[in-house]
């Protein structure tokens, strides 16, 4: 049996343009006009939650729970109102129809894995026809570190594997599938990775 694990945003989704500016954007509505780094390779934990909190811990402003979730939330909402004005994300190109092939195969096991947020991530998944009924999906609700989010999704399946493989599309993916052992596909531009998804590469 092999497991497969997906990272979600740039890897089976084109939503990480957006999904950048909008979380920008709830960090500015909540927390008021905080100090950021240049850029998002400067935070060290690349997920949503671990952003924030070095975001707050850059400000002075302690990591409380309650305000962690109020941008949490926020987030989600604006994805909400995202896809009701502008439409489900669109995917990389043949994505759907082989995650779908995956999870209908006997030889595989599939889950999500993303620093994303739970809500948005299902949000985004279920609206662009990905199956989610039955599959994993650990999110930065889980942990702020990545490594720990993709053992979480992995630990979900409950089973023993041959292989585990990690989709992505980040130097983060890459970096923490690597510490992890794990066989590593990159997708996209940046990585210069898959560009599309061939069904009978399954």
């Amino acid at each position: 049996m092999k497991a497969t694990i997906f990272d979600i945003d740039g890897t089976l989704l084109q939503s990480d343009a957006n999904d950048d500016a909008l979380y920008l954007a709830s960090v500015r509505d909540v927390l008021g006009d905080v100090s950021l780094r240049p850029s998002w390779g400067m935070y060290t934990q690349f997920t949503a939650a671990g952003i924030l909190t070095e975001i707050l811990n850059d400000n002075a402003m302690e990591a409380t729970p309650e305000r962690v979730a109020a941008v949490r939330d926020h987030f989600v909402e604006s994805i909400h109102r995202h896809v009701s004005e502008h439409g489900p994300f669109a995917e990389i190109p043949g994505a759907r129809v082989f995650v779908q092939s995956l999870h209908n195969s006997t030889t595989h096991r599939i889950a999500y894995a993303t620093g994303g947020w739970h809500g948005s991530a299902l949000l985004k998944l279920s609206l662009s026809g990905f199956p989610v009924a039955g599959v994993p999906l650990a999110t930065s609700d889980d942990h702020f570190d990545r490594q720990e989010i993709m053992l979480h999704a992995l630990r979900q399946l409950n089973g023993i594997f041959d292989t585990v493989t990690y989709y992505g599309d980040g130097h983060w993916d890459a970096v923490a599938a690597e510490a992890l052992g794990w066989q590593f596909v990159p997708v996209g531009t940046k990585l210069n990775g898959l560009s599309r998804y061939e069904p009978n590469a399954a």
